[in-house]
């Protein structure tokens, strides 16, 4: 069953139906949102979506709003408080390489004008390569973290499927067409 089935018949106030409607497969303009996306997308490794959208807003809270300039000044005090945090995935794995990557964010920035801009100057690539460019570039970003964390930004068909009601939409933002 696609994401697309699973979300059409959920009420329109449930979290998966709004992620699903108005933010997966969509572009996302701000770099610190493509960050936050990426954060996400780490997190989600070995757990449920839902889990993830359940925590969604506590994340954003722990990591600053996601903004990039900050969070990749954390120190080992912040560490240690997203360490305690209930209410983030309390995983040293996966804090660090959030750390770790704003500031590789912060590089990129710096060469290419946004971490948008450095994303678009390699697009489009079918999934191996930009799962080999992140894997170089990034902390924690196996294939399907990749996959899921480009589909999701836009940069990747398949976010949704014909016969979707928002694929049309979909579609018309990003010029992805599903195979």
């Amino acid at each position: 069953m696609s994401y697309c089935d699973y979300c059409k018949n959920l009420p329109a106030d449930n979290h998966h139906r709004i992620y699903h409607d108005f933010h997966y497969g969509f572009p996302i303009e701000t770099d610190d949102e493509l960050f936050g996306r990426l954060i996400l997308e780490i997190n989600q490794a070995g757990l449920s979506w839902d889990i993830i959208l359940r925590k969604q807003q506590s994340f954003r809270e722990a990591y600053s709003g996601f903004s990039i300039e900050t969070v990749a000044l954390y120190t080992e005090a912040d560490r240690e408080r997203l360490l305690a945090n209930p209410g983030i995935i309390r995983n040293r794995l996966k804090i660090n390489a959030a750390i770790h990557n704003a500031g590789v964010i912060l590089e990129l920035k710096r060469e290419h004008g946004s971490f948008k801009s450095w994303i678009e100057h390699h697009h489009p690539r079918k999934k191996e390569e930009w799962v080999k460019i992140f894997k170089k570039t990034f902390k924690f970003t196996g294939g399907e973290i990749v996959n899921e964390f480009l589909m999701s930004a836009g940069y990747l068909a398949g976010a949704h499927v014909e016969g979707c009601e928002v694929y049309p939409e979909h579609v018309k933002q990003t010029g992805l067409v599903y195979e």
